[in-house]
């Protein structure tokens, strides 16, 4: 059974940058797609970012696409999103999920993911 493990999140000022990791116990991530995911308060889990076993592909929300970069290193056993120019509406728990099947649209994605990290909590202040 693959355990998840987010680390990184914190307390940023807005225009402010972190890098979140997420690594496997229990098994590796090379063979699987991994996805980071996140929850703001009241609001439901959305789609952020995703990248292919290889790392040859990557897919983000619109909402992101010129501020986080996902990125893995599989002979680390890690996987991470490096997030730029936060804002405060980026403020949400934020899950590593990975998965053997690959949806082409975010907003189907997570249907992929077989495993799920509890997330880590990134607050943006204003």
């Amino acid at each position: 059974q693959v355990q998840l493990v987010e680390s990184g999140g914190g307390l940023v000022q807005a225009g402010g940058s972190l890098r979140l990791s997420c690594t496997a116990s229990g098994g590796t991530v090379s063979p699987y797609h991994m996805g980071w995911f996140r929850q703001g308060p009241g609001e439901e889990r959305e789609f952020v970012s995703a990248i292919s076993l290889s790392g040859g592909r990557t897919l983000y929300r619109d909402s992101v696409k010129d501020q986080f970069t996902i990125s893995r290193d599989n002979a680390k056993n890690m996987v991470y999103l490096q997030m730029n120019s936060l804002k405060p509406e980026d403020t949400a728990v934020y899950y590593c999920a990975a998965g053997r099947t690959w949806f082409v649209a975010p907003e189907t994605f997570h249907r992929g993911m077989e495993y799920w990290g509890k997330g880590t909590l990134v607050t943006v202040s204003s």
